[in-house]
């Protein structure tokens, strides 16, 4: 009975393209988010139809982020580890 053997993966963790893109909206929402609630003049709310866009628009930014962080968590990439074949040698300098 011959068993089919799985090819060893490794989670990407930091590697993953999710959390890049999290951690850059997320700073990004961070900094809008502080701009709003503590820098925002009647002037800009003027400009802005009386809305707090910087604040609306770092809320919304930390929301996607978090989005993505929980995506990449429940849903994690596998990575395929190369192994050298029983047959093989391993590589020079090892």
């Amino acid at each position: 009975m011959a068993t089919e053997s799985k090819p060893a993966t490794r989670r990407a963790g930091a590697f993953d393209i999710r959390m890049i893109i999290a951690l850059l909206v997320g700073v990004y929402g961070v900094v809008l988010t502080i701009m709003g609630i503590g820098f925002t003049t009647d002037a800009d709310l003027a400009k802005a139809a009386d809305v707090n866009i910087n604040l609306w628009a770092g809320i919304g930014m930390l929301v996607f982020a978090i989005l993505f962080v929980v995506w990449a968590k429940a849903r994690p990439l596998q990575v395929p580890t190369e192994q050298p074949e029983s047959g093989d040698a391993p590589p020079a300098g090892e």
